[in-house]
């Protein structure tokens, strides 16, 4: 491999546009990015690395229309697929654990400390090291569960907070202070873990509380209540909640 990797990559989109312009913003060589006006064959000739981002269900069509070039690691960035969808002689993983909303906001998280979960050649590594960021291993076998936290740590948080909106909405309280709660119980679980940091009425084990809030809300808010409320409980005793509620 050169001093300065190459790399080339297989889909413009969010996650595509935060690699090519963080790794360039890094000193590597990076090619503009080949989208579906491109045949994907030569895709790996001339390049250190090949990163697929493209939409998980089509990562093994397009790696397979892919030449094979001995020296080329082609790779994905998909957090639940193996290595076993790219019949490559070198292989990688590169998932990196953060939202990429645009390439803009990604690229500056994906050179912001990140972490990624790697799988398969060494090469990832380098790269994970040149952005300044972590990595930790994922075996094929494991990336369904990793990808699974993943999803409830980041998009179910956000969905969370959704219902924060719509239960706040119309009682006059800054969403911000909402938002400032939720940072503290995050820092929270950071210091203590999940189960010291749980505070509130399922904590005291108040079922009366916790009826007056069901109590209150509308009847479409009432099964994400409830089923959050049991997930708290089981990070006290492993209960569910109490008949009745």
């Amino acid at each position: 491999m050169n001093a300065v990797p190459r790399i080339r990559i297989v889909g413009g989109g969010r996650a595509g546009g935060s690699f090519a312009r963080a790794l360039s913003e890094v000193g590597w060589s990076v090619e503009a990015p080949w989208g579906r006006d491109r045949d994907p064959a030569g895709a790996a000739t001339g390049v250190d690395l090949l990163l697929i981002a493209v939409p998980d269900a089509v990562v093994s069509e397009v790696a397979a229309l892919v030449d094979p070039v001995a020296d080329t690691v082609v790779a994905h960035c998909s957090g639940t697929l193996g290595l076993d969808v790219l019949d490559h002689p070198r292989v990688a993983a590169i998932h990196p654990l953060v939202a990429l909303p645009d390439a803009e906001i990604g690229a500056r998280r994906l050179r912001a400390g990140a972490w990624f979960g790697l799988g398969g050649d060494l090469l990832g590594r380098r790269l994970v090291e040149d952005l300044a960021g972590h990595w930790f291993e994922v075996a094929d076998s494991d990336r369904a569960t990793y990808h699974a936290a993943a999803v409830v740590a980041s998009n179910h948080l956000v969905a969370l907070m959704g219902q924060v909106e719509r239960l706040s909405s119309g009682i006059g309280v800054p969403a911000e202070a909402y938002w400032a709660l939720a940072r503290g119980a995050l820092d929270d679980v950071v210091e203590l873990g999940a189960a010291r940091a749980l505070t509130g009425p399922v904590a005291r084990g108040d079922w009366a509380t916790v009826a007056r809030h069901l109590a209150a809300m509308d009847e479409s808010e009432l099964d994400a209540y409830r089923v959050l409320a049991a997930a708290a409980r089981r990070l006290v005793d492993g209960a569910g909640l109490p008949p009745g509620l």
